[in-house]
């Protein structure tokens, strides 16, 4: 065999395993929903604990913090966390607890140096404050179900240790919006919950229930500050006690508002050096997660064998688009003409993304400058 017929070889190998793997991940997340609407309501839910973060003033704030006042269960304990009492989402949160008295909600405020984590330093006093062993930490931008609780629950058993959710992105105001949600929806979660599919379960960070008596004996909140993300920490942690990490059958949404694109580079880079840091091993093969390699693969293929290229092209780019809209359908995702284009954008930065988030270990979370280099300190597992 020719050096000529070995490359094409190889071409048509890896954008033959490279689709197959793409549309294996889309059918195993859509059997998902094989099961029916979740069963929550079906079982008793035990005491719980909700912690809220609360930072800034985001577009829909009001409404998924409002959202925790209208669970259905009835013993849950609210508490919302701010490192200051001048920050613009105390008011909102001082007039919801004031409008719901029959709901036991409570807002506290002070900033824990706890690590270098500002939305876990904002979490500690939230952790130490609540009186149930089952605790949720769940960010300010996610927007609460009726039946929350009752869906988080549906996935707990004997061996899980920590259940998370993605976050699925909604009501995008403009095209960058459409396009994170194209990262969000149909390229994050999916990949998230089609591990989670063969029992290797990442947790969130933006909903993540643990159970105290799970997480002292191993450094309680303190441990999930051993990485510079809460999530990643959580998983390790988690799994190195032989417990697993479970995810929804279901996520949850995240209003999105409108997205400039500065703001949307800075939020995919900064997770692309945490994934980088916390998982390197994983994180390498991301660049092939997206549409554009395998197509030009494809492309290179019929050019070598005198094909037509913009048949090829546009046929592979066409399934693997086609597929992810019919995922968004099944699972009730945002779906739009912006966000069908935005698929386009988004496959285009993957690799850019990809690529930055190997230039530095820096980044700037909420006002914090942070490195993605991990703490020196390990976490207790025994």
């Amino acid at each position: 065999m020719d050096m000529s017929t070995t490359i094409t070889s190889l071409l048509i190998l890896f954008c033959v395993g490279t689709t197959a793997v793409h549309l294996l991940s889309v059918l195993a997340v859509a059997l998902r929903m094989r099961h029916g609407e979740p069963a929550a309501g079906n079982f008793p839910l035990p005491a719980v604990t909700i912690v809220r973060p609360i930072s800034g003033a985001d577009p829909y704030l009001h409404d998924t913090l409002k959202s925790s006042f209208e669970l259905e269960a009835r013993n849950v304990e609210i508490i919302f966390c701010a490192a200051y009492a001048g920050d613009p989402a105390v008011e909102v949160t001082r007039r919801l607890i004031d409008a719901h008295p029959e709901v036991d909600a409570r807002l506290l405020i002070g900033d824990d140096r706890i690590g270098r984590n500002p939305k876990l330093n904002n979490c500690a006093k939230g952790w130490w404050a609540g009186r149930n062993d089952f605790t949720v930490f769940i960010d300010s931008n996610v927007m609460l179900t009726p039946d929350y609780l009752g869906r988080m629950f549906e996935v707990w058993n004997a061996e899980t240790g920590l259940v998370s959710s993605p976050p699925i992105g909604d009501r995008p105001g403009n095209f960058w919006a459409c396009v994170e949600c194209d990262f969000l929806n149909t390229y994050q979660a999916r990949w998230l919950l089609f591990a989670d599919q063969f029992g290797i379960g990442f947790a969130h960070g933006k909903n993540l229930l643990f159970r105290k008596s799970i997480l002292e004996p191993i450094g309680g909140i303190e441990a999930l500050g051993q990485e510079p993300a809460e999530d990643a920490a959580a998983t390790k942690a988690i799994r190195a006690i032989g417990l697993k990490v479970r995810l929804t059958r279901h996520p949850f949404a995240q209003p999105l508002g409108r997205r400039k694109l500065s703001e949307l580079w800075r939020r995919q880079v900064r997770w692309a050096r945490l994934r980088r840091a916390t998982f390197p091993l994983l994180y390498l093969p991301e660049i092939f997660a997206g549409s554009l390699l395998p197509t030009a693969a494809g492309v290179a293929v019929a050019w070598r064998l005198g094909f037509d290229l913009l048949a090829t092209g546009g046929s592979l780019f066409l399934l693997w688009v086609a597929s992810e809209l019919i995922l968004a359908k099944c699972m009730r995702w945002h779906v739009s003409f912006e966000s069908t284009v935005g698929m386009i954008a988004r496959d285009l930065l993957i690799p850019a993304i990809w690529v930055a988030g190997f230039v530095s270990n820096g980044f700037v979370w909420q006002g914090h400058e942070m490195s993605a280099e991990r703490e020196t300190t390990e976490v207790q597992t025994g």
